[in-house]
């Protein structure tokens, strides 16, 4: 009995150091969540000025000081929010955040709260000093029953509501950040989460044996950023196809023998010769062109970009197919690229 409740004592004390750890220091402006999260932040911290600096004209009390003696009792707050909708009005942007949050009292007392904020940024590029960021207009949150986060609100406002995780776009995502994290720096440390949010083009078609009464089918590309160095970007794409199937995509590419005058790749071009191919997992300065159902690239060999490499691989029967191949091998100043491979015709 004596073990049992030293070990009750023990994860009680446990618990309460939890929630006594200082937590660190949070101040972020960049979306409405994060305004949120630094709000309640500088609350836990005791730093209620800058908690009060997060509101705009509208205040959340009468003054400053019945703002701080409102969190006299509250010893911590833990908060969580949902997705934020947007709408815009008179220049500024309006973003209606849910929010949920348990606040605890220095009694140990918690308590649910639940409701909505309202944030607002006027166009920074119009404002004039002094500046104002992205603040609080307004929030109302009124006590809510059941657990931390079943007391969130699934939408606020004219916000959407919140939409299911797309599994295709994730499982793209996923692979494009397992296979590609060392090389791509788009996915280093830091990044914006966004620099691994793809492109996407919906792509229509029948399979060559599908009748024509068939449905169309309907695959899914996405492009991913690499990387990109002084002259050329880097992209990686995945295909998905009707049945919701994910897998990364890789060009065939011919690998050349060229020839120059005297053996310097300065000197006149005498010969290029095809000897094999390569499937390449990344294109260099490439896009997707609907109207043409094409992936192109352009890999420039220096920055004068008069000597190059360029491929076009066109989508018929539910995957890309090399069409087109053109090569400008000589340093010359001049755009003159020879074409080695042509079979650029849709069927």
């Amino acid at each position: 009995m004596k073990a049992l409740l030293a070990a009750t004592a023990i994860s009680m004390l446990a618990a309460n150091a939890a929630w006594a750890a200082e937590p660190p220091y949070l101040d972020d402006r960049s979306d409405a969540a994060s305004l949120i999260r630094s709000l309640y932040n500088a609350i836990n911290r005791r730093e209620y000025s800058r908690a009060w600096d997060y509101f705009g004209e509208t205040k959340p009390a009468k003054d400053f000081k019945s703002f701080v003696e409102g969190y006299e009792k509250t010893s911590e707050v833990r908060v969580v929010t949902g997705e934020a909708g947007a709408e815009g009005a008179a220049g500024s942007v309006y973003f209606n955040i849910p929010v949920a949050i348990l606040a605890r009292d220095k009694d140990d007392t918690e308590t649910v709260f639940a409701g909505c904020y309202t944030a607002r940024l006027s166009n920074p590029q119009v404002q004039e000093p002094p500046f104002m960021a992205l603040h609080i207009e307004k929030g109302a949150l009124k006590p809510a029953e059941g657990p931390l986060e079943d007391a969130l609100p699934a939408t606020c406002g004219d916000g959407p509501a919140p939409t299911p995780k797309d599994a295709v776009l994730e499982q793209a995502r996923a692979a494009f950040i397992a296979t590609h994290a060392e090389q791509c720096t788009s996915l280093e440390p830091g990044q914006d989460d966004s620099a691994a949010g793809p492109e996407e083009y919906a792509i229509n078609f029948r399979a060559g044996h599908d009748a024509e009464t068939d449905p169309e089918r309907k695959a899914r590309l996405f492009r991913f950023f690499c990387t990109a160095g002084a002259y050329n970007q880097v992209h990686v794409y995945y295909l998905a196809d009707d049945t919701g199937s994910v897998r990364e995509l890789h060009f065939a590419t011919p690998e050349l023998d060229i020839h120059y005058e005297n053996g310097d790749s300065e000197g006149k071009v005498e010969a290029i010769n095809t000897i094999g191919y390569r499937a390449a997992g990344e294109l260099i300065n490439s896009s997707y062109d609907d109207a043409t159902r094409t992936i192109t690239s352009h890999g420039k060999w220096r920055g004068a970009g008069d000597a190059s490499s360029n491929g076009t691989w066109l989508f018929r029967d539910g995957d890309f197919t090399l069409v087109q191949y053109d090569v400008d091998a000589s340093y010359d100043g001049e755009i003159n690229p020879q074409t080695v491979l042509d079979y650029n015709t849709a069927p």
